[in-house]
C-alpha cells in the first residue's frame, strides 16, 4: 500500500501530483498579493446598510486611501490580516479547481482531434471547476472575510469578533453549527464559477490562439500574455458576485445563524443596487483587477514552470 501511494504521489500525470503543484503556485501568488484583497474587501463594505449609518463609521474613499488608512490606523502588518485562512483556502480551492478543469477538459468534454479545445467547452469547464473548488473551500473564505474586517470593526467601536483562524472556525460552528461554515456559499460559488470561466477559459483559449497564430512558443512570454487577458476578464465577470459574497459573509446573524441584513444573494443584489446604484456592484473593481492581474501572472508563470521542472506537460 505505501509503495502504491508513493507511486501515485510521484506520478507526474496523477491528479494528486498536479494538485500539489497548483497549491504551491497558489501559495506564492496569494501571499504576495494579499494586501490588495484586504483593500478590496474593505471597499466593498463601504456604504452598506447598517454600516453607513453608524456614528463611529468613517469609511474611506478609493483604493489608495483605504490601503493608506489601514496602515496609518492599524499598522502595516494588518494588510496581511486574514492571510492564513486565505492561503488555506487557495491550497484547497486552487488545487480543486485546477484539477477539476484539467480532468473535465481531458476526460469529460475532450479536445478536438487536432488538439484544440473549443471556447464553449472551456467556458463550461471553467464554470464547473470554479463551482466545485469554491464549494469545498467556502468555509476558509468565510473565515478570511471575517478576519479581514476585524480592524475596521475595532475602529467603529464594535467588539472583537474573532481572535485568529482557529477561533474564527470555532465561533462560526458555535453560532451556526457546521452548516454555518457554508454561510454565503451560494454567492461564493456563483462568483467562483464566473471568475474561473474568465480565468481558466480565457487563459487556456488565449494561450492556444497565440501558439497557433504567432511565432511565439510555449514559454514565459506566452504565459504572461495569456495570464494578462485572463486576469482582466475574470475581474470584470467576478466583481459583482464578489461584492455580494463579501456583504453576505460579513453581515451579523441571529441565534439561528440567519443574516440580519440580507435574506439571500438576490436580496443583497436588490438592496445594494436599490440604495447605492448599479455602480456599487463594482466597488473594489480596481483593487480586484490590480490584484488579479499580478496574481494571475505570478500563479500561471509559477505553475507552468513548476510543471515543467516536475516533468509534467504544459497546462
Amino acid at each position: 500500500m505505501p509503495g502504491i501511494l508513493n507511486q501515485t504521489w510521484m506520478n507526474p500525470d496523477s491528479t494528486i501530483f498536479k494538485y500539489v503543484l497548483s497549491a504551491c503556485a497558489a501559495t506564492v501568488a496569494e501571499t504576495g498579493t494579499f494586501p490588495l484583497d484586504l483593500t478590496k474587501t474593505r471597499l466593498q463594505i463601504q456604504g452598506e446598510i447598517g454600516v453607513k449609518n453608524s456614528q463611529n463609521s468613517a469609511p474611506y474613499r478609493g483604493m489608495m486611501r483605504t490601503a493608506a488608512g489601514v496602515v496609518e490606523e492599524e499598522g502595516i502588518l494588518k494588510l496581511w490580516q486574514g492571510v492564513t485562512p486565505a492561503v488555506y483556502r487557495h491550497i484547497v480551492y486552487t488545487g480543486c479547481r485546477m484539477g477539476a478543469y484539467e480532468y473535465i477538459r481531458d476526460n469529460v468534454l475532450g479536445k478536438n482531434e487536432d488538439g484544440t479545445f473549443p471556447v464553449w467547452k472551456a467556458v463550461c469547464g471553467g464554470l464547473a471547476a470554479g463551482a466545485i473548488g469554491q464549494f469545498i473551500a467556502s468555509p476558509t473564505d468565510l473565515v478570511k472575510v471575517q478576519m479581514q474586517m476585524e480592524g475596521r470593526r475595532r475602529l467603529e467601536g464594535k467588539p472583537q469578533r474573532v481572535k485568529g483562524t482557529f477561533h474564527a472556525f470555532t465561533q462560526i460552528v458555535k453560532q451556526g453549527g457546521v452548516r454555518g461554515l457554508w454561510k454565503g456559499w451560494v454567492p461564493n460559488v456563483q462568483r467562483a464559477a464566473l471568475v474561473n470561466m474568465g480565468d481558466l477559459a480565457t487563459y487556456d483559449t488565449t494561450k492556444q490562439i497565440i501558439l497557433r497564430n504567432t511565432v511565439l512558443t510555449d514559454n514565459w512570454l506566452t504565459h504572461t500574455l495569456a495570464s494578462g487577458c485572463s486576469g482582466l476578464v475574470a475581474a470584470i465577470l467576478g466583481t459583482p458576485a464578489d461584492v455580494i459574497k463579501t456583504r453576505i459573509m460579513n453581515q451579523p446573524t441571529d441565534a439561528n445563524g440567519r443574516g440580519l441584513i440580507y435574506k439571500s444573494s438576490l436580496d443583497c443584489l436588490r438592496k445594494t443596487v436599490g440604495q447605492e446604484g448599479f455602480g456599487a456592484l463594482y466597488k473594489g473593481f480596481f483593487p480586484i483587477w490590480a490584484r488579479m492581474a499580478p496574481w494571475s501572472l505570478v500563479f500561471w508563470l509559477s505553475y507552468e514552470e513548476i510543471r515543467k521542472l516536475s516533468g509534467v506537460r504544459s497546462f
